[in-house]
């Protein structure tokens, strides 16, 4: 297994920016694209409940009508493809046992092998307010869309990521609530623009020195 040298890693991330114009031109591979996907799969979630859905919006006519509950940012409609980023609704301890009962499946466990793990998660649901685990839980949905930033960087693909939209309007049109998900942030992802001037601009991050702090 070949690994993504330092040298490789700090380029890519050095590249890769919020892109404010996509070509819409061009479209993101196929065989490209399925390897995004399953980045967002194999994002790690605490307790691995994985308690999210991504929905990747491919209806052009949609998108249009997502445009304006996206205070009109064109990357919406330009970019390749759009992902939105949504929190399951109502997680609870039918959570805990379907993750114990598939985890008992895929790693071919006795029968009752994971029982003090579901009873430890349970138990945690059970002792969290129902707003403190959306919080929870819409925290974890931000990881999976730093895995996703990050993989798009590696594969040599634009990204942008959009906190920018009407997330009530986006579940309404999407029927994210019928479905028991909520929208939380919204990612778009293909190639820049040649005429999009963020391109070019230098990076603008604190110096290393004052964001990282070593304690011994």
């Amino acid at each position: 297994m070949s690994n993504v040298s330092p040298e490789q890693l700090l380029a890519q991330l050095n590249w890769r920016y919020a892109v404010k114009k996509f070509d819409p031109s061009r479209t993101i591979p196929d065989s490209t694209w399925t390897a995004l996907e399953e980045s967002l799969v194999l994002t790690p979630s605490s307790y691995g409940l994985q308690p999210w859905k991504f929905f990747v919006v491919e209806n052009p006519a949609l998108r249009k009508e997502l445009l304006p509950h996206s205070w009109g940012q064109e990357q919406i409609v330009d970019a390749s493809h759009l992902v939105v980023f949504a929190v399951k609704t109502n997680v609870s301890a039918a959570d805990a046992e379907r993750l114990t009962s598939w985890s008992t499946k895929v790693r071919e466990l006795p029968d009752g092998a994971l029982d003090g793990y579901k009873k430890m998660m349970v138990g945690s649901l059970a002792r969290t307010s129902p707003a403190d685990i959306d919080v929870w839980m819409s925290r974890q949905v931000f990881i999976a869309l730093g895995n996703f930033l990050t993989a798009c960087a590696l594969l040599g693909v634009d990204a942008c990521p959009m906190e920018g939209f009407v997330p009530a309007k986006y579940d309404e049109l999407l029927e994210l609530t019928a479905k028991g998900y909520a929208s939380r942030v919204v990612a778009t992802a293909g190639y820049r623009h040649a005429e999009d001037k963020n391109a070019t601009l230098k990076k603008v991050r604190f110096p290393h020195a004052e964001m990282i702090e070593r304690i011994v």
